[in-house]
Order: structure tokens, then C-alpha cells, then sequence
């Protein structure tokens, strides 16, 4: 039985650019609801519950990430943020109030696509998953057991909480503050260095056991994502 299609709800209120996205995202099987504000894209939210919602931050009323945020009182759906501002601190602002991606304008489509359906899986995956695969890498939850290609990895408890984070969030960009917080509490949000060494023992884990290095890509001046 086919699945049905996703529905994409597009808040940008340039109407070029919602008419670009309206075209690509149905020739790639989605079906649409658009807004042109804040509050708009708010309402169509709770009235359609989209399975993914497509975030400009330059709108006339109200700022995208108040929208973010006030998104995340009641509502896990996906947003991925597509903007011209391309500074990293705005990028952290987003992510930390609640965003799962973040496109810069000019866009190509096919990574915008690709991005998407990144966010799609994610959901699925949480829903419905108690272990994670990607290629031949496999972490089954219940039991905290790694492999790649079959054979188990040893991990310490927060090289495995770090990579646990990481794949139950697969595609999606997480700051260093977000994985601080989430791995070692709240008052070790500013200690970047604990993240870099453990990041960097888990890389070496995973790629001595055969996984490629770009498995858990650096984005630089932000955070870390797991390809997915």
C-alpha cells in the first residue's frame, strides 16, 4: 500500500520563492499549504498538521525564531529553516529554539529535497524504532549495543549517549550547547572541550571499525550531525 503523500507547510512571505517551492516539493510528491506570515503559518500549523514545515525567518510580523519557539510549546513536527541570513549565530539561535535544519538562500532544490526527506526519516525512525540503522552501522537501543558490519564496538557510557543523541536526531544539526546539555547537564553548557575529545574518541572508534570519517559531519561554528 502506498503511503501517502506528506504534506509541506511553507512559510515565506517572498511569493517567488513559495511559488518555487510549490512547484518543486509537488513534483516530489508532497502536498502543500503556504503562508505569508508569522501568525498565518502559526494558525495553518495547528489546523493542518503538517508532517513538515519549511521556516523563512525574514517575516513581516513576527521573527521566524519566535515562530520556532512558539512552534515547540505544543508541536514536534520538523521545521526547516530557509533564510538569506547566513551568519553562524543566527543559525545557533534557531537550532537552539527548536529547529531541525537550516538552508541558506540562494538554494539548490535537490539539497533542499534531500534535506527533507532527511527530517521525514528522523520522524519515522523515533516513532516507530527501537534500534537504528544506517549502512552497516546498527545501535540497538534496549540493549546499548553498537556493531558496524556485524561486529560491536566498545563504547564508554558517554561516547554511547553521545552517539545515541546523535542518530535519534540523524540529519538534523544539533549545537554544541544542545549536545552539552542533552549528554552532560545543563551547568556543562560552555565546556566545548568535554564534546571535542569525546567526539573525536568516538570518530576514531567508529572509523577503526570501518565506518567512513564523514559519518558525523562538523558544522563549523555550530555543531554536529549525524549524515543519516
Amino acid at each position: 500500500m502506498n503511503q501517502p503523500a506528506p504534506t509541506a507547510l511553507l512559510i515565506d512571505d517572498e511569493p517567488q520563492i513559495r511559488r518555487l517551492l510549490r512547484i518543486s516539493l509537488e513534483a516530489d510528491g508532497y502536498r502543500i499549504v503556504d503562508a505569508a506570515t508569522g501568525a498565518e503559518g502559526l494558525r495553518e500549523a495547528a489546523a493542518r498538521h503538517p508532517d513538515i514545515i519549511v521556516l523563512d525567518l525574514g517575516l513581516p510580523d513576527l521573527d521566524g525564531i519566535d515562530v520556532v519557539r512558539r512552534l515547540r510549546e505544543w508541536s514536534t513536527t520538523p521545521v526547516l529553516i530557509l533564510s538569506a541570513r547566513d551568519g553562524a549565530e543566527e543559525k545557533v539561535a534557531a537550532l537552539d529554539a527548536g529547529a531541525d535544519d537550516y538552508v541558506t538562500k540562494p538554494f539548490h532544490t535537490d539539497e533542499l529535497l534531500a534535506r527533507l526527506r532527511v527530517a521525514l526519516r528522523h520522524v519515522q525512525r523515533t516513532e516507530t524504532g527501537t534500534f537504528f540503522e544506517h549502512e552497516d552501522l546498527r545501535v540497538d537501543f534496549p540493549s546499548r549495543v553498537v556493531t558496524y558490519s556485524k561486529k560491536p564496538i566498545d563504547l564508554t557510557p558517554t561516547e554511547y549517549s553521545l552517539l545515541r543523541l546523535l542518530v535519534t536526531h540523524a540529519g538534523k544539526v544539533l549545537t554544541q550547547a544542545q549536545i552539552l546539555r542533552s549528554v552532560w547537564g545543563p551547568q556543562c553548557e560552555e565546556q566545548s572541550q568535554y564534546l571535542r575529545v569525546h567526539l573525536s574518541h568516538l570518530r576514531s572508534k567508529l572509523t577503526n571499525a570501518g565506518a567512513p570519517s564523514s559519518l558525523i559531519k562538523t558544522e563549523t561554528g555550530i555543531g554536529y550531525r549525524f549524515r543519516g
